[in-house]
């Protein structure tokens, strides 16, 4: 027995010296339970909502300290006319928008009928439902006090709907650039993290070393086909999208493919860079693969809204590529948006893949250990 305790002991010390089982053991669940008990969830909370006050009276802003008061929103400044709500939504700054007519409460005290717009960005066709839903229930909290007030004459509000970019609510719309920027992401970084650790495990790594090529250029060299490659497999994803799918480009097809050419090349970067710092395939795979796809899946935003993040959290998509190429072809492809719209994420996923590629040109070893 006291052999067993003293073998038990000797085990404990191990597991405790050993960081990487004691991040498993309590890291991995405490991160889990976090994001998915707060952060992760498809509930949307702190929607960016904009209000068209045409009619500027006492109902009106009753409605809109209602709106200030909920949780649910984050109230823009109001906006003049519709023309800047259209802004808005291309810009992507707010998810929706809510319009009060001129002489609203007139209407509603004359007639005892009052009607309002509700319009929601239906690119995401499960969070546009959600939020008109949510604005529905607070009029509709804002009439029942009216009616209790008034009595026997009972006053009626009817909101009007009007989904943008998705007037149909078709979800394949959501889901297509979802799918298109996991897609590339995983299979991109995984193709590359191979590249360089297989030409080690064969032995062939001392001809490349040897050879008159430099380090940026062997990079590169590796780098080439599957940049095509990948081009050919996202072409292919579009072709099922539109004629399969029924998924139409409303924006510029150049420009969808200059902007995949950019995101591909940071995705193969990120890959070359797992594959200098890995000692063998099977790990960079699983580094590639498992690493790559929970914060794709978790901090792209097209399965859980990003809004809902707490705190530091929402820093976490500004380091994911896939977010930044959701973004753009959402914009591209749903909204039929142009260059404009979308030079700053293009940007940043160019910024993104110069600097992938400059860590991994550095940790690229052109001696053998």
């Amino acid at each position: 027995m006291k052999q067993l305790l003293v073998f038990i002991r000797k085990e404990f010390y191990h597991v405790f010296r050993d960081r990487r089982t004691l991040l498993i053991l309590f890291g991995l669940p405490t991160a889990q339970i976090l994001l998915f008990g707060f952060a992760l969830s498809s509930e949307v909370k702190d929607v960016n909502l904009a209000v068209v006050d045409f009619a500027k009276d006492n109902a009106s802003q009753q409605i809109i300290s209602r709106l200030q008061a909920s949780t649910r929103f984050r109230l823009q400044r109001s906006l003049l006319s519709y023309s800047e709500m259209e802004t808005a939504f291309r810009r992507n700054t707010i998810k929706a928008a809510l319009v009060i007519p001129t002489n609203f409460n007139r209407d509603l005290l004359h007639t005892g009928r009052g009607q309002l717009q509700i319009i929601a960005d239906a690119s995401d066709p499960n969070a546009a439902t959600t939020i008109t839903n949510y604005l529905t229930a607070i009029v509709g909290d804002y009439q029942q006090e009216l009616n209790q007030a008034a009595g026997a004459l009972p006053y009626q509000i009817v909101p009007e709907t009007r989904m943008l970019y998705n007037p149909d609510m078709n979800g394949s719309l959501n889901f297509i650039p979802g799918v298109l920027a996991l897609v590339l992401m995983i299979v991109c970084t995984t193709l590359t993290s191979v590249a360089i650790v297989r030409e080690k495990e064969l032995g062939t790594m001392e001809i490349l070393l040897v050879s008159p090529f430099r380090p940026l250029l062997v990079l590169i060299a590796k780098a080439v086909p599957y940049l095509v490659l990948s081009l050919l497999d996202f072409t292919l994803i579009l072709l099922l999208s539109v004629f399969v799918l029924n998924v139409a480009i409303q924006g510029s097809v150049v420009l969808l493919y200059v902007v995949s050419t950019v995101f591909i090349i940071s995705c193969l970067s990120l890959g070359l860079l797992i594959s200098n710092v890995t000692a063998s395939q099977q790990v960079a795979m699983l580094a590639s693969m498992m690493g790559m796809m929970l914060p794709t899946l978790l901090f792209t935003g097209f399965m859980f809204p990003l809004e809902n993040l707490p705190g530091p959290l929402r820093l976490v998509p500004n380091i994911v590529p896939s977010h930044w190429y959701y973004l753009v072809v959402k914009a591209i492809m749903l909204k039929g948006l142009g260059f404009e719209a979308v030079w700053k994420e293009t940007l940043i996923l160019g910024l993104m893949a110069v600097v992938l590629l400059g860590i991994s040109l550095r940790n690229f070893k052109i001696r053998l250990t």
